[in-house]
C-alpha cells in the first residue's frame, strides 16, 4: 500500500514541476492585490463595509475571461512570435500587469476611490488574461492522468504567490506605507517574466491554418470565429449533460468564495492586528493550504476524482463552521490558528480537485478557451455574488454570517451526488 502511494507521488519529481511552481506563483500573487490585501488598505482608510464588498466587482474579469480567451488561444502576437503562442502572450500580459500594479500604488483610496476601483479592474483583467495563458500552458504540458499532480504543484505556487501578496505585504506595512508596499508587490511580476524567458513552449500540436492559408480579411475573420469561438464550445457540448457540469463548477466553491471578501475584515473586528493576521492567516494558513493541495493531488491520483470531489467538498463545508467558534472566541490567536489551518487545509484539497477536474474536461486543441470558460464559472461566485457579502455582514452577526456562508456548500454537494449517481461526472473519455 505504501509503495503504491510512493509511486503515485513520484510525479512531483518531474522536471516540468519547477515551471509549474513559478507559473503558479505568477498566477496567484495578483489576486490578493485586488482582493483581501486591498480590502485592508480600504478598511484602514475608513471605507465602508458595503463599499469594500462592492470592490469584489473589480474582479469581474476573472468571471468573464472566456469572452477574450479565443483570441489568446489562437492568435500569435506579432512582436512576441519567437516565444511561441503561449509564452508570447504570457510575457506581454505580465508586462502590462507590472505597469498596472505600479499605477495602483499611486492612488489615494479616500480621494480617488473610483479611480482605484478602475485600476483594480485593469490589474484584475491582466491577471485573468494571464490565467488563460498559464492554465493552457499547464494543461498542454501534461497528459490526462498527470493533470492532478500538475494542478497540485501549480496551486502550490499559486498559494506561495498569495503568501507574497498577503502575509509579506501585511508584514511590510509595519515599516512602509501602503503605496510603497504595492510598489514592492509589483516586483512579483518578475517571477513570471523570468520563467517565460527560460521555459519551453509545450509540445502540443496547435491548429495553425491561419498562417498556412492566406485569405482575404472577411473569410479569415469568418474562419477565426468558427474555429476559435464556435468549435471550442461545440466540442465542450459533447460532454454528457454538459449543462450540469457547468452548474457544478459554479456551485462547488460557493461557500468558501462568499466569505472570502469579509475574512480580513472579520479578523480586524476580532481585534487582531496586521502582524497577527500576516503570521497566522497568511503563513500558517498558507502552509495548511499547500499541504492540503499536495495531499489532494496524491489522493486524486490514488483514489480518483469523483471520491476526492465529494470528500473535499464535505470538508469545505464543515471547516467553514469553525469560523462561528472563532467569532465567540474573539481575540484568541490560538483559536485563530486552528480555524484558519482547518479551513485552508480543506480549501487546498477542494481547489486541487476542482482544478484537476476542469483540466480533464478540456480538449487539447482548445485548452485555453475551454479552461477559461470553466475557471470563469469557478470565479463568478467570488467576483460577483460575493460582492453582497459586505451588505450581509452589515446586517447580521458574524456567527450568522458564517452559518449562512457554510450552508452555501449544500447545493454543490447535492448536485455532485446526483451527477455521481447518473454518471455525469466522467471526464472527456465519456462523451455522447
Amino acid at each position: 500500500m505504501i509503495a503504491k502511494w510512493q509511486d503515485a507521488a513520484k510525479i512531483y519529481a518531474d522536471k516540468r514541476m519547477p515551471v509549474m511552481l513559478a507559473f503558479g506563483f505568477s498566477s496567484g500573487f495578483p489576486l490578493l492585490l485586488v482582493g483581501s490585501t486591498l480590502t485592508l488598505w480600504l478598511q484602514e482608510s475608513q471605507i465602508s463595509y458595503a463599499l469594500i464588498g462592492l470592490f469584489s466587482l473589480a474582479r469581474m474579469p476573472y468571471g468573464f475571461k472566456w469572452l477574450w480567451s479565443p483570441l489568446i488561444d489562437r492568435i500569435r502576437l506579432p512582436l512576441f512570435e519567437h516565444l511561441g503562442r503561449r509564452r508570447g502572450w504570457a510575457l506581454f500580459i505580465q508586462l502590462l500587469m507590472l505597469a498596472g500594479i505600479l499605477a495602483l500604488a499611486t492612488v489615494n483610496p479616500v480621494e480617488n476611490t473610483a479611480w482605484m476601483a478602475f485600476l483594480a479592474l485593469i490589474v484584475a483583467g491582466c491577471s485573468a488574461s494571464q490565467d488563460i495563458v498559464l492554465d493552457a500552458y499547464r494543461i498542454d504540458s501534461f497528459e490526462t492522468e498527470e493533470q492532478g499532480a500538475g494542478a497540485a504543484v501549480f496551486v502550490l505556487g499559486y498559494r506561495m504567490g498569495m503568501l507574497f501578496s498577503g502575509a509579506f505585504a501585511l508584514w511590510l506595512t509595519t515599516w512602509l506605507s501602503w503605496r510603497e508596499v504595492y510598489i514592492v508587490m509589483a516586483l512579483g511580476a518578475l517571477v513570471g517574466i523570468v520563467t517565460v524567458l527560460l521555459a519551453k513552449e509545450p509540445n502540443k500540436k496547435y491548429i495553425e491554418r491561419e498562417a498556412q492559408e492566406p485569405l482575404p480579411l472577411k473569410p479569415r475573420l469568418r474562419r477565426f470565429l468558427q474555429e476559435a469561438v464556435c468549435e471550442p464550445f461545440k466540442d465542450f457540448r459533447k460532454h454528457h449533460r454538459w449543462g450540469l457540469i457547468l452548474l457544478f463548477i459554479l456551485l462547488y466553491r460557493l461557500s468558501d468564495e462568499y466569505k472570502a471578501p469579509m475574512a480580513f475584515v472579520f479578523y480586524k473586528d476580532m481585534g487582531f492586528n496586521n502582524a497577527q493576521i500576516a503570521y497566522v492567516s497568511k503563513i500558517y494558513g498558507m502552509l495548511a493550504t499547500i499541504v492540503g493541495g499536495l495531499l489532494g493531488g496524491v489522493y486524486i491520483r490514488r483514489g480518483g476524482l469523483p471520491k476526492a470531489l465529494m470528500l473535499f467538498g464535505i470538508l469545505q463545508g464543515v471547516t467553514n463552521l469553525v469560523y462561528i467558534c472563532q467569532a465567540y472566541a474573539g481575540n484568541n490567536v490560538y483559536a485563530l490558528s486552528l480555524t484558519i489551518c482547518m479551513d485552508n487545509l480543506a480549501a487546498g484539497m477542494g481547489t486541487t480537485a476542482l482544478v484537476a477536474y476542469m483540466a480533464s474536461l478540456c480538449n487539447a486543441a482548445y485548452s485555453a478557451t475551454q479552461y477559461a470558460l470553466l475557471s470563469s464559472l469557478m470565479s463568478l461566485p467570488r467576483d460577483i455574488f460575493a460582492s453582497t457579502s459586505g451588505v450581509l455582514a452589515d446586517h447580521v452577526s458574524w456567527p450568522m454570517f458564517f452559518l449562512i456562508a457554510s450552508l452555501m456548500v449544500l447545493p454543490g454537494l447535492i448536485l455532485l451526488a446526483y451527477m455521481l449517481k447518473k454518471k455525469v461526472l466522467s471526464p472527456v473519455a465519456e462523451k455522447k
